[in-house]
């Protein structure tokens, strides 16, 4: 059993090389990006079947930034000098206690969960908040640190976006973690080309500061034209792309000109979640392969050090697993408690139906997904084919109009509709959209954030996608997350109905039930969001 502290809490067991559960502190309808609480820990006790052999912790800092004093295994560090085994007396039994590095955890989850095979050399990239660096890691899982091209990536992409907005206080120490998503939407309102004399001065100055939260004070820009002038502000989106740009450039000419075997590269950190930088790995001809996975910021750092656990005490690094390990749905409230107009048998041709007459329906299947997006089964599912339904989705969640909506789509219809570069079933790459049919799911740029589906990763997915298919000869449909804004996934039948009803959505469906919710009123709860 293994704890990530820290922001993106989660506890995760492996046994016998198989992921069993990853439960996340902020999923329930928990604040996001929780630390780990009593709550979580009692529903994994009650979860694991036994004492287990392992205790596992992956290293951390025990301040509000990764410079403060350490806990056990640090948060910095790639050798194995930060490694801790020993013996500990946990609830009367001797329990093996293992800890190792915050900077390991990362490199580790995204080779444990990767395709690659154990036994030959690979590289990896760790690119978070704070950690912004290159490795070589050999066949036996010895990890050489070969160059870190930019300190705090993360927070000085992030930082950007503070500065424009006036919302954001002046000030040392201040951080949103939604920033950085933000600011990748609004990237995309931006040309390529080259910044002129401000922009590459406002660019430089972020790039170049040591420790960006504690050291520079957004009023330094006061006198920039760039300070507070509205996140929406074209000068603005055109400054991010740059931004972003560069960046991007600085890992890039590292990797061309230091990464020259052609081996194999991992990705974790919380820019992995950005989707252009990791289109932009897998197409630069720098690697054998690329590989990205779904909880590749911080909650995947339990995953990382129970890996790391069972390669020091077993010689495996790798593990079997499912994007869908989290817990299952709880159902805490009678049928009878629920106020809706019919409650029916999952038919999918009728879901189909009311989505394509432009029904948004909350969509719960199974255990929640490992990993910060929805993948389909803590799902808000509307039809793609109208441009009125994304502004539609953005009111229901309750955010900026200038963010995208994600399309998840049959695998067998990417070709027709997505400039194809292979199978993407964790939404973690753009792809170009090839119609003009589906404006919903269809950023600015003309890209999508496209989650691909097989029969296999999620039968009953594609089994509605097929359904809508059928209907609307689209196997495609809006796809976003389903929980109350500031929290992550809804995983309880109570909390789901409450939202359902506040926000205004026409039904949902869990496991095999439809619960249909008056029209009338949802109508009316429509216009209310949207004015």
């Amino acid at each position: 059993m293994s704890f990530k502290p820290g922001h993106d809490g989660h506890i995760c067991l492996v046994e016998n090389g198989r992921l069993v559960f990853s439960m996340e502190a902020e999923k329930d309808s928990w604040p996001r990006y929780e630390v780990v609480t009593p709550a979580l820990v009692q529903r994994a006790m009650e979860l694991c079947p036994d004492m287990p052999d392992v205790i596992a912790m992956s290293g951390w800092a025990k301040g509000f930034h990764s410079v403060s004093a350490p806990t056990d295994g640090r948060y910095f560090g790639w050798d194995d000098d930060c490694v801790i085994s020993q013996t500990r007396r946990i609830f009367g039994q001797e329990i093996k206690y293992f800890a190792s590095s915050h900077e390991r955890s990362h490199i580790f989850c995204s080779f444990a969960l990767s395709p690659f095979p154990q036994g030959e050399p690979f590289y990896a990239l760790v690119w978070e908040g704070n950690i912004g660096s290159f490795y070589r890691v050999d066949g036996g899982m010895t990890v050489e640190h070969i160059g870190q091209p930019l300190v705090d990536p993360g927070n000085k992409y992030a930082y950007l976006y503070a500065l424009a907005d006036p919302s954001f206080p002046v000030g040392l120490g201040h951080f949103r973690f939604e920033d950085a998503g933000k600011l990748m939407a609004l990237a995309s309102y931006g040309s390529p080309g080259t910044p002129d004399a401000e922009q590459r001065r406002v660019i430089d100055r972020i790039l170049e500061q040591d420790s960006i939260l504690l050291t520079l004070d957004k009023a330094t820009f006061k006198n920039s034209p760039y300070f507070n002038i509205g996140i929406q502000s074209d000068a603005f989106k055109q400054l991010a792309r740059f931004h972003s740009d560069a960046i991007f450039e600085r890992f890039h000419s590292f990797a061309k000109a230091n990464l020259t075997e052609g081996l194999p590269l991992v990705i974790s950190g919380g820019c992995g979640l950005n989707c252009d930088w990791n289109s932009a790995w897998k197409a630069s001809g720098l690697f054998a392969d690329v590989f990205v996975p779904p909880c590749t910021n911080d909650s995947g750092s339990a995953i990382g050090t129970a890996a790391e656990a069972q390669h020091h005490y077993t010689g495996s690094a790798k593990l079997a697993w499912s994007v869908y390990a989290g817990e299952p749905f709880i159902n805490d409230v009678d049928d009878g408690e629920i106020d809706v107009a019919e409650k029916r048998a999952l038919d999918l041709h009728e879901i189909a139906e009311d989505l394509a007459r432009g029904h948004v329906i909350a969509w719960v299947q199974g255990n929640y997904e490992i990993g910060p997006r929805a993948l389909g089964n803590r799902s808000l599912l509307a039809s793609p084919l109208t441009k009125e339904m994304h502004a539609r989705l953005n009111a229901v969640k309750a955010r900026e109009g200038f963010r995208p909506i994600a399309p998840i789509c049959l695998e067998e219809e990417v070709d027709r509709l997505f400039e194809n570069d292979g199978a993407s079933p964790h939404m973690l790459y753009f792809q170009k959209v090839k119609t003009d049919a589906i404006p919903a799911v269809t950023h600015v740029d003309g890209s999508a954030r496209l989650q691909s589906v097989n029969r296999d990763d999620n039968p009953e997915v594609h089994a509605l996608l097929s359904a809508f298919k059928q209907r609307t000869g689209y196997g495609v449909l809006c796809n976003t997350s389903l929980n109350f804004k500031g929290t992550g996934f809804i995983n309880r039948l109570s909390d789901l109905h409450r939202y359902a009803v506040e926000h205004g959505l026409d039904g949902y469906v869990v496991g095999k039930t439809y619960y249909k919710l008056n029209e009338a009123r949802n109508e009316r709860q429509q216009l209310i969001e949207v004015a």
